[in-house]
């Protein structure tokens, strides 16, 4: 059942007895994730014996979830939100015994007191102890929180630790689990930047601060964080077709890194895809549509998908024709029109634009909203346009004649290219019914391009 601590869950466990004893399941995940519980992905199992009624531990929030359960004996708990947020502060108590356990989340104070001699208490928890981890306590006596101890705290077995910790007021707020933004000097972590702005508990990474062609697994305590964003790929949709081991590092291997520190630490891992792992021979594409990429980018982008598909909490977000700060086709052709130079445009590839701050919307959505885990298209909504039309309308939107752009076709447009050319899917329309399901409903694109312009 609920508590009146955010994610305190308190569950009731069969005891089956009879004249040898008793016999419980402590701990069944299918059972208990079914029931409700986070599938919080313990790593060790701690038990205190207490050889004495009015023992009393606590009060202690660690950066870790925790199930509780009495061994045998029982306990009064007492537990205390010292989380940052509006909750800090709130209580909760209840007696436990065999037949009960709780689950405490991060960053919640968790105590007890004996009732019964020979009391051993136990809990599963999904990290291990450092001594570089944020812990907070509580003074067991805390006025504000006011504790009813069934045994007096003068009459009770204290640590001298216990006695000393500070008053409600005094204690360090448990700050959420970090936000890590990869790929931070792009164009959508740059949106990200803005998206997160004020927010404390996110930090931002380009590749000089996290190389995901190297191995990361001790670069951060990776516990500390619940979610990494993936903004960051290698984008040289061109050079790649000659550059293949850069393109698979940074975004196949380097992916399959960022999944596997993901799923070993309960870690949201968000990567951000393309419309490039379709070849674009159909009309529109959903999330389920198979994989089908044509050139070098777009296989290494979808073996990347299939990396991040393999951490158990996931959103693979799938999108098309970004534009944010930084270099860009709108930019360019806003740059041509202002100096009285005529482009040729290719008008046999249709799409929709994406702008990098309406990703980065969309990713902070689906993360607050809890939105179901796996894949999502993302782009701007409204009808679908060829790169002809979006460069006419630039040259519209910035007072220019549109007359003055002309249509070519991709083989004539790269007829004389230099070096290596990557194909492209002539068909990049993404279907968005699923993250419109969430909630989340994509600006028009026309629109953000005239607000981007403006």
């Amino acid at each position: 059942m609920e508590t009146t601590i955010d994610g305190l869950l308190l569950f009731d466990l069969a005891v089956h007895g009879d004249n040898r004893g008793w016999f419980k399941e402590n701990w069944q995940r299918e059972k208990m994730t079914a029931a409700g519980l986070p599938d919080f992905g313990p790593v060790q199992n701690n038990i205190s014996f207490n050889a004495t009624a009015g023992t009393t531990r606590g009060i202690h929030a660690e950066p870790w979830d925790k199930w509780v359960s009495v061994a045998t004996g029982r306990i009064f708990g007492a537990w205390v939100d010292l989380r940052a947020g509006e909750g800090f502060g709130r209580v909760f108590t209840a007696e436990i015994g065999p037949d009960r356990a709780i689950f405490v989340p991060r960053g919640v104070g968790n105590a007890f007191q004996v009732l019964e001699d020979g009391t051993a208490y136990t809990y599963l928890v999904n990290d291990h102890w450092s001594p570089d981890a944020s812990y907070s306590f509580l003074n067991l006596a805390d006025e504000t929180v006011a504790i009813d101890w069934p045994i007096p705290l003068e009459q009770a077995e204290l640590s001298e630790k216990d006695k000393n910790h500070p008053r409600l007021a005094d204690v360090v707020p448990i700050a959420p689990r970090k936000v890590l933004v990869l790929g931070a000097n792009g164009q959508v972590g740059r949106a990200l930047r803005d998206a997160y702005d004020g927010s404390a508990h996110v930090e931002f990474a380009g590749r000089e601060d996290l190389d995901l062609t190297t191995d990361i697994a001790g670069a951060r305590r990776w516990r500390d964080y619940g979610v990494i964003i993936n903004a960051g790929a290698y984008t040289a949709v061109d050079r790649a077709e000659t550059d293949r081991a850069g393109a698979w590092a940074a975004n196949a291997t380097g992916v399959a890194r960022l999944a596997r520190v993901a799923a070993e630490n309960g870690i949201t891992l968000v990567h951000v895809s393309s419309d490039y792992v379709f070849d674009g021979s159909e009309a529109s594409y959903d999330e389920d549509a198979p994989l089908a990429p044509v050139g070098v980018y777009g296989q290494s982008k979808a073996a990347g998908d299939i990396a991040a598909s393999t951490a158990p909490r996931h959103y693979i977000v799938r999108t098309s024709w970004v534009i944010g700060e930084g270099n860009n086709f709108v930019k360019t052709m806003a740059s041509l029109a202002s100096r009285g130079i005529d482009p040729a445009v290719v008008d046999d590839q249709v799409g929709r634009l994406s702008f990098a701050s309406e990703i980065a919307r969309g990713i902070r959505h689906l993360v607050d909203a809890g939105a179901p885990y796996g894949t999502y298209n993302l782009t701007g909504s409204g009808a679908p346009v060829s790169w002809f039309d979006v460069a006419r309308r630039v040259f519209e939107l910035t007072g220019h004649d549109p007359a003055r752009v002309s249509p070519t076709s991709t083989a004539d447009y790269f007829a004389n290219a230099q070096g290596p050319v990557a194909p492209r899917p002539a068909n990049s329309v993404l279907a968005l019914e699923k993250i419109e399901a969430t909630g989340f409903v994509p600006a028009d694109a026309d629109t953000s391009l005239r607000a981007y312009l403006s």
